[in-house]
């Protein structure tokens, strides 16, 4: 349950434990001190604090994303003192949560997500629900100017062409607008996607090295893993978090392997050329490269700008980001 106060801080209570938590809606997120992230999951500040230490040194999170420095009161001795104390960001708490598989943790995760959900929407109902009808308005013309484009009234190729190509970017648009109104959600997704093994990956990055060297596109550089970063990426999406599959489907692989490549630099050179081609090699082996009319659900053009958008966006940003791919890659009939 929560507790509110006319400042940022609410109350995490489970059982006979109880938590201020240190709300923060303009960043949709928490924050917590080691200590309390001790209390929280029942492990002593060492543990917590080398669990953090290896959730930056492995370059899971980017360090001052996640740190803010709050001032906080507290007693010492027989004194009231102020300190700044680091706090981190609910992105910290769920891995450290991963990390010493805590049952406190995941009930933790779903209280935060819960209240953050409360407190975030209040914000904005009105403007969310004028935004979804405008929003359906445009869907609505999109599925017409479809519909256009495959009438046999319209014979010329330029003409379909030029339909479709508005079709296209009018979709583009809405969930971009989507994206800077922070009013995506998770669509619906394909459950499974196959993985590739790490020697399959490594077989068709090397393909593709030597054909960019062919044309003096790349170097020897190019591809080169840095130490097991991309089988320890690969590892990571294919993994199980208490008995369930942390990435469930086609969508969330696909949009996480992307990004993870991108910002996790696995090989010393072409870390985006590499994870636009794994990204387009995944949704090949998973017969999700082409959609229901035989188009690319993604074309060349639309990969390149995803993937520099990747690179350019916030580590805060992550969800978001991955919200984005994930609605680019649904399925219309799902």
């Amino acid at each position: 349950m929560t507790k509110e106060s006319q400042n940022p801080i609410i109350i995490y209570e489970d059982a006979e434990q109880a938590v201020e938590v240190r709300l923060d809606a303009a960043q949709e997120t928490v924050w917590l001190t080691q200590r309390q992230m001790a209390e929280l999951f029942g492990k002593d500040v060492r543990t917590v604090n080398e669990h953090i230490q290896n959730v930056y040194s492995e370059r899971e999170l980017a360090r001052e994303a996640t740190i803010r420095d709050f001032r906080i009161v507290r007693q010492e001795g027989s004194r009231q003192v102020t300190r700044a104390i680091d706090h981190y960001n609910l992105d910290v708490i769920i891995s450290v949560g991963y990390r010493v598989k805590s049952h406190q943790g995941t009930r933790f995760r779903q209280w935060a997500t819960r209240t953050l959900r409360e407190h975030l929407t209040r914000g904005w109902t009105l403007n969310h629900q004028r935004f979804e009808e405008n929003a359906r308005e445009l869907e609505a013309a999109l599925s017409l100017v479809r519909k256009a484009a495959r009438s046999p009234a319209l014979d010329t190729d330029s003409g379909r062409g030029l339909v479709d190509i508005i079709s296209r970017y009018a979709q583009t648009f809405l969930l971009l607008q989507r994206y800077d109104e922070g009013l995506l959600t998770d669509p619906q997704a394909q459950p499974g996607g196959a993985l590739p093994s790490p020697t399959e990956a490594r077989t068709a990055l090397d393909g593709l090295k030597t054909e960019l060297m062919a044309r003096g596109e790349a170097t020897e550089l190019f591809a080169r893993d840095r130490g097991d970063g991309l089988a320890s990426l690969l590892g990571n999406l294919d993994q199980s978090v208490f008995g369930e599959p942390a990435y469930p489907s086609v969508e969330a692989k696909a949009a996480h392997l992307l990004y993870f490549v991108v910002k996790n630099h696995p090989f010393s050179d072409g870390n985006k050329r590499s994870a636009a081609f794994l990204f387009v090699d995944f949704l090949h082996r998973n017969g999700r490269l082409l959609n229901a009319r035989g188009e690319p659900v993604v074309n060349d053009v639309g990969l390149a700008a995803l993937t520099l958008l990747v690179a350019e966006s916030e580590p805060a940003n992550k969800e978001t980001m991955v919200r984005l791919i994930m609605n680019m890659l649904a399925k219309e009939d799902l």
